[in-house]
């Protein structure tokens, strides 16, 4: 019983630590500039996102693109601009991070 609490504690502490590593890398890459979990900014909120693309087909692969190159149109005028700064790896993280918001 002491055996499995140890390794849920273990588990539940790397899992929280991933996410606060995404929340700290979408401020390293000034996504946090015009996006916020739970409110809408300049862009949408990563909650209304999440629940957008939620059980798309693809959308991972759609989202890491226009994080990296941009886009216009979905979420009204204002378009989100190229992000050269952020590495693919870096973008599919940030992604991940986003859709598994609630």
């Amino acid at each position: 019983m002491k055996r499995s609490l140890m390794i849920m504690m273990a588990v539940s502490a790397l899992v929280s630590t991933s996410a606060f590593a995404q929340a700290d890398l979408a401020k390293a890459k000034n996504c946090m500039a015009c996006h916020a979990v739970g409110t809408k900014l300049v862009g949408p909120a990563y909650k209304d996102v999440a629940a957008k693309y939620a059980g798309q087909k693809g959308a991972e692969d759609k989202l890491v693109q226009k994080v990296m190159k941009g886009g216009a149109g979905v979420w009204g005028p204002v378009p989100m601009p190229a992000n050269p700064q952020v590495s693919e790896a870096e973008a599919r993280s940030l992604v991940k991070w986003v859709l598994a918001q609630k």
